[in-house]
């Protein structure tokens, strides 16, 4: 029996996690974090209450998250330039370096999976896992909005 889409999609997400977590292994780094500090890498210095909203977690959890940033060295806060009672978030040099990695070790991997496509179906695929992941985002908006 073939195994269903759904499945294929499961057992890629098991797999990104599983190597996430050997890439991580040692570094203090959880998938948490590490998402917190892609969002700093792209949104720039930030408050907390915008990188909870951006995140979708709770102030607490955030204030938890740049908390056991802070103190492994990949964030710091200062002073907001217009607003005194705010705080900024943002990523130190180290974390911005890791973070630049990061980005290059992404798209070394993506040439490598899309080596594994023969090239005149690359771009099918690439257009499939579009559609396929703003068709999910939909559903799962559309079930996280309707009552139980």
């Amino acid at each position: 029996m073939q195994p269903l889409l759904v499945d294929r999609l499961l057992q890629i997400a098991d797999l990104f996690q599983k190597d996430m977590a050997r890439a991580f292994e040692g570094t203090g780094l959880t998938p948490a974090r590490v998402h917190l500090l892609w969002v700093l890498q792209h949104a720039g210095p930030s408050t907390q209450q915008a990188l909870a909203r951006l995140c979708e977690v709770t102030p607490r959890n955030i204030t938890g998250l740049v908390d056991a940033l802070e103190g492994s060295g990949h964030v710091r806060r200062g002073p907001h330039p217009s607003d005194r009672r705010a705080v900024l978030v943002e990523l130190t040099p180290e974390a911005s370096e890791t973070m630049a990695r990061m980005q290059e070790e992404h798209a070394a991997l993506d040439e490598t999976l899309l080596g594994a496509v023969a090239p005149e179906d690359r771009a099918a695929v690439q257009r499939g896992i579009a559609a396929i992941t703003a068709h999910l985002e939909t559903l799962v908006t559309e079930a996280a909005e309707t009552p139980r």
